[in-house]
Formats: C-alpha cells, structure tokens, sequence
C-alpha cells in the first residue's frame, strides 16, 4: 500500500513538473509572438515616422517654392504703365535716348517724372528742349540753364530767363508749358506753335522730334 502512494505521488510530481514545464514552454511563446509583433510595430512605426519625414521635407520644399513665386509675383504683376504704354523706366530710358550727350543727357527721368505730375505731354516736353538747346548744346543752356528758350527774370542773355541749375531750368520749362499752354487749352503741338514761336515751321520741327522719340 506504501509502494502504491510514493508511486502514485511520484507520478503526480512528475505531472506536476510537465504541466510547469508546459506552462513556461507557453509563456515563452508568447513572449517571442509578443516580441515579433512589437518587432512589427516597431518597424511599421519607424516606416510611419520616415514617411512623415519624407512628407514634411517635400512640404517644406513646395513651402519654399510657393514662398519664391510670391517673392516673385509682385514684380510680375506690378508693371505699372504711366504713359504710352510704358512704365517710369522705359519712359525715362526712351527719353534719355534722345536727350544727347550734352547737358540735358541723363535727365530723362526727371522729365518723365515732372511732366506726369502735371499733366504734360513728356513727348512734347522733350522735344521742345531738344529742339530749342540743340540736344543741351546751345550757348543758352551753358550759360543760363534755360532748356526750352523762355523769355523772363531774372534775365541772362538779354531778355531770357536765366536758372540756378538744370533740373531747375527744367522744371521751370514745363512749369511754363503747364501754365501757359496746358491750362489755357493750348494743349496740342499746333495750339502751342503760334503763341511759342514766331516761325511757321515749329510745330512740324517739334512734330518730328516727337515721331523720333516715339520711335525710338
């Protein structure tokens, strides 16, 4: 009876033993199917970040390039026209074209600027001066700074009107166009000619400046 209970307690421990075993066998798979599938997780979370690295540089990059075309579009869609379908630049470069190499060169600018602020034809402007200085040549420029011929005081070579300078010798001719032909309706090359000048022939000598600067 004694050999029949150490042997069925035998075989209860070694029972016992398989069925722990079996257990720590079943643990130890499922640690290893739970380590792959964080292994998995893993490497989906890190495919999932370098995707949102990829995503967030190429964002940066459109960012970049929006960000240019914007720094970009003003100067495409800002071209403003003031006159002839030109803008300031091209106005002023016209007319420095024609202006010669004398003392008038260069003052394009200023004249393209002077006469749109009131309201004169830049045109006419600039072809009055060439005309009457021989492209800033004549004795009359050199010596009084007076760029369109006008009569007045303070005097400087008998009865025209000598200036400090020649932005002021020009200023002071459109002035003059301004208030003495413009704002009375002369305001057309021909109106201007009989009052202007005694000869019959300016207008169609300041008409011809005026194709040429056009043209030019």
């Amino acid at each position: 009876m004694k050999k029949l209970n150490y042997v069925a307690a035998g075989l209860s421990t070694i029972g016992f033993s398989l069925i722990l075993a079996a257990v720590i066998i079943l643990n130890n798979t499922n640690v290893s199917t739970l380590s792959i599938s964080n292994s998995v997780f893993t490497l989906k979370e890190e495919s999932t970040s370098t995707e949102a690295v990829t995503n967030n540089s190429n964002i940066r990059k459109m960012s970049a390039v929006v960000q240019e075309e914007r720094d970009i579009a003003p100067s495409k869609l800002l071209r403003v026209e003031v006159y002839d379908g030109l803008t300031i630049e091209e106005l002023s470069a016209r007319l420095n074209r024609n202006l010669g190499n004398a003392a008038l060169a260069g003052k394009g600018e200023l004249i393209a600027n002077y006469c749109l602020s009131k309201g004169v034809d830049p045109y006419v402007a600039t072809a009055i001066m060439i005309h009457e200085t021989g492209r800033g040549t004549s004795t009359m420029i050199r010596t009084c700074n007076n760029v369109a011929g006008q009569k007045g005081s303070p005097s400087c070579m008998g009865a025209y009107k000598g200036y400090d300078t020649i932005d002021d010798g020009i200023r002071g001719a459109i002035d003059n166009l301004y208030r003495n032909y413009y704002a009375v309706g002369l305001d057309t090359v021909e109106k201007m000619g009989p009052k202007y000048a005694e000869g019959s022939e300016w207008p169609s000598k300041i008409n011809g400046y005026v194709a040429k600067i056009k043209n030019s």
